[in-house]
């Protein structure tokens, strides 16, 4: 550590105390210094150097959100929200120390208006905990990124998963939201109205923005209901390009499929393994159809005779309840059944999105880079709106094989942004993918970095994601 950096250290821990003794007073036992309760909140589900913050506290209102920001705004201190620590690209790390919000207690249901199919839930709220509440009501919330991660997250990366290809992402189902800003005000981005051409959107502004412009601490939220009927069910195929151009086919058709997912044989057998299932070891796809007895069946069938145009098939269907969750289960336990295929290794998890008339060449690509490349890995995808995940297990100790995992990943961003896609589809910048943006976007990232500019001049609201060349205040 040079001069510069040891004083730069000191200065912290000395306006780090002052914001204690500020905040001790409102918080009492809600703000820990406690070194296990810090490294907690530094941890991601990811390769990424895990970096702590130098406190935390849990918030339980919007006034205690104020008071942490109004702190941190005159002591220029880093100020991070944290929901459950699911996200996959650093988000939550604290790279310049601060203070992490802890939304687990702002967990509360505050509103269901059945009839307009909306309601209003804090940040800390669960997607699990939502659905468990409004099935009795008959309606639901769609969006299901695999994890139980909470909807403050959520609308933070702009999450999706294995019901975007019907039921869009986050961006579609957040009507508006409550946020303090940098400089402690509170700001509610719009009404419940269905549609509104007031003024800038500063809904979907938010929506995405990993907390860099605002701290979220009310969510209103496009619901849906259940549907009538339900079949679930998969479909082997006996190549990965097959597999991906019957997903083609199925959208370009109008099907309207509510998930569409993909596995590769690798994931496929340990799904099988730990879910002790006895699909066949090949690219398959796991499907889900919504609407009446008469439709769902119909659907299904025609599914069945384009699976068929492309070599797949038989398309195997579920459904009862206990049968289509099994499946499901297995599909969201993807993550960890791929870590058990090499256990001591660490998961590299990355994920792009392409247009879907691409999406059999670049997951084809993919494949071959995998095999050339000498990395073990797995794919899955949400493969009806053209978005894949790649999960690398890497030896953490051979640094050869942690380079070769790094520069895979570059390729892959490199890959999509080329086939005019995205380098991440649902899992954000954080961290981790803030060197491929200027190649993405171009004078567009100059907006942005303004916007952050005119909206935090600080910089202390989650420094160090998204906007590269923004360092903490």
């Amino acid at each position: 550590m040079t001069i510069v950096e040891r004083t730069e250290s000191f200065e912290r821990r000395g306006r780090v105390a002052q914001a204690v003794e500020r905040l001790r007073p409102i918080f009492g036992d809600r703000l820990s210094l406690n070194e296990t309760v810090l490294a907690q909140h530094g941890q991601t589900t990811t390769w990424l150097p895990h970096e702590a913050p130098d406190v935390v506290v849990f918030a339980e209102t919007t006034a205690d959100v104020v008071a942490v920001v109004e702190v941190c705004r005159d002591l220029r201190l880093p100020v991070v929200p944290y929901g459950v620590g699911t996200s996959l690209e650093g988000q939550v790390n604290a790279p310049f120390g601060g203070i992490t919000i802890d939304f687990s207690r702002m967990n509360r249901i505050l509103t269901v208006h059945a009839e307009d199919l909306d309601c209003v839930v804090e940040p800390g709220v669960t997607r699990t905990q939502l659905n468990a509440y409004l099935r009795d009501q008959g309606l639901f919330f769609p969006i299901d990124p695999g994890a139980d991660a909470s909807l403050g997250g959520m609308v933070g990366t702009r999450a999706s998963g294995t019901n975007a290809v019907r039921y869009g992402t986050m961006r579609e189902n957040v009507i508006a939201l409550t946020a303090v800003m940098a400089d402690g005000s509170v700001v509610r981005t719009q009404s419940r109205a269905r549609k509104s051409s007031s003024g800038y959107d500063l809904t979907r502004l938010l929506v995405g923005s990993e907390g860099t412009l605002g701290i979220v601490t009310e969510i209103t939220l496009r619901l849906h209901g259940l549907p009538e009927a339900i079949i679930s069910g998969v479909c082997p195929f006996g190549a990965i390009g097959d597999a991906c151009n019957a997903v083609i086919a199925t959208i370009q058709s109008g099907l309207p499929v509510a998930r569409i997912e993909f596995i590769d044989e690798l994931g496929l057998r340990a799904v099988n393994r730990r879910s002790h299932l006895d699909l066949p070891e090949t690219p398959t796809l796991f499907l889900e159809f919504h609407g009446t007895e008469a439709s769902v069946a119909e659907q299904a069938a025609r599914f069945g005779e384009i699976a068929a145009e492309f070599g797949g098939g038989p398309f195997r269907s579920e459904s009862r309840p206990e049968d289509r969750n099994r499946l499901w289960h297995a599909r969201h336990e993807f993550y960890w059944a791929s870590r058990d295929l090499r256990p001591g290794s660490e998961s590299f998890v990355t994920d792009a999105c392409v247009p879907i008339s691409r999406l059999a060449e670049c997951v084809t690509e993919t494949m071959r880079d995998l095999e050339e490349s000498d990395l073990v890995a797995t794919v899955v995808g949400h493969v009806g709106d053209g978005n894949f995940h790649t999960q690398l297990l890497v030896d953490m100790s051979d640094a050869a094989e942690v380079e070769r995992a790094k520069t895979f990943v570059g390729r892959l961003a490199h890959r999509a942004i080329a086939m005019d896609g995205t380098c991440t589809g649902e899992h954000g910048v954080g961290q981790g993918k803030m060197k491929y943006l200027i190649e993405e976007h171009g004078p567009g990232l100059a907006v942005m970095a303004a916007l952050k500019r005119a909206l935090d001049p600080l910089n202390i609201l989650n420094p160090g994601k998204i906007l590269p060349d923004i360092a903490a205040a």
